[in-house]
């Protein structure tokens, strides 16, 4: 699926098959994150992969946002080093959610702060921010491609001033 058609349909899943991810998709959406671009490059962020059952319970039952991360067959830890790399970070996460996605693995995210409890399980220096928690897994249900609820296009989109249209034809 194309960048556009992953961003048009991705959903949030909650609910997961008991299915493992192969290796080589679980490599490709971390290495999304590693190439997500950051402010001057600074990459001021570390990824833990989390599969082993125990620790994913573990976390689902002190993730007081996120307890559906105990039935996920994986989840990534998103560690940042200082508040201002939640925007770097950000990005990060939405490029894992879209390339899973692309991949028929559904995901959500889990945290963005209250998760101080899970640190001492992942070894995450206190120094450091556990900044998020990605679920990873196959989805429960069948899906459709994305019937997303949002405002009207010409609500939130203007051209040149606030208020403004944007041209049908910007060619």
């Amino acid at each position: 699926m194309d960048a556009f058609q992953a961003v048009r349909t991705v959903l949030a899943v909650r609910k997961y098959q008991e299915k493992p991810i192969p290796p080589e998709v679980v490599r490709k959406i971390v290495e999304s994150a590693w190439l997500t671009a950051s402010s001057n490059n600074r990459q001021p962020w570390h990824f833990i992969v989390v599969d082993d059952r125990e620790t994913l319970c573990e976390i689902g039952s002190l993730a007081s946002t996120g307890h559906y991360i105990a039935e996920a067959p994986l989840a990534v830890a998103v560690i940042i080093e200082n508040k201002s790399a939640e925007s770097d970070a950000s990005r990060a996460i939405q490029s894992m959610v879209l390339t899973a996605w692309s991949e028929g693995v559904g995901s959500n995210w889990v945290g963005y702060y209250g998760l101080d409890a899970i640190k001492p399980i992942l070894g995450i220096p206190t120094r450091l921010e556990l900044f998020a928690i990605i679920p990873f897994g196959y989805p429960e249900a069948k899906l459709g491609l994305g019937k997303k609820n949002r405002k009207p296009f010409d609500d939130v989109i203007s051209y040149g001033k606030y208020g403004a249209k944007l041209k049908r034809s910007l060619g």
